[in-house]
């Protein structure tokens, strides 16, 4: 799987998926905001709950989202359709560098992922680097159904609120 996925018609800023081996994901994207923003946005609750929800997973909401973005910290994510039956996420971050990655488990159950996103300072820009490496061919064909097919769409999300955001 190697895929780009267009973005209102700028190459420039174009996701990149790309399945690596039988085990890992790879999705780039660039922003046209410095890492710090890029940052903020995956690390502070207030600004991760209004882009992380694909908008086409209709009435399903983020809940609950508490986080601890810090080298050993936790974070618990819960989901909600129309206010209903919820899905909790958690995980730990094993490694938290601000501005320049944060790594967390996914600990849901035994085929939980390793991610690790990385903010790239490029002229003014962040190249972000989402990577996961899964513990099984099986989980990651799982993902790849699953939550890995919204990443374009959660990134596209992303961009828009850092174009909210003034940057």
């Amino acid at each position: 799987m190697n895929r780009q996925v267009d973005n209102a018609g700028d190459a420039q800023n174009r996701t990149s998926v790309e399945r690596k081996g039988d085990r890992e994901l790879i999705v780039t994207r660039t922003f046209e905001a410095p890492p710090s923003t890029v940052y903020k946005a995956w690390s502070q609750p207030e600004l991760f709950q209004r882009w992380w929800v694909p908008k086409s997973a209709t009435g399903v909401s983020l809940v609950s989202c508490d986080m601890d973005v810090r080298t050993g910290g936790k974070y618990r994510l819960e989901f909600g359709a129309d206010g209903s039956d919820t899905m909790a996420f958690y995980g730990r971050y094993l490694e938290v560098v601000p501005n320049e990655r944060i790594v967390w488990t996914n600990d849901e159950d035994e085929e939980g992922a390793i991610t690790t996103v990385t903010f790239e300072e490029q002229g003014g820009k962040t190249l972000l680097k989402f990577h996961e490496v899964y513990p099984s061919k099986e989980a990651l064909e799982e993902a790849l159904q699953g939550s890995a097919a919204a990443l374009p769409e959660q990134l596209e999300q992303l961009d828009e609120l850092l174009s909210s955001l003034g940057v």
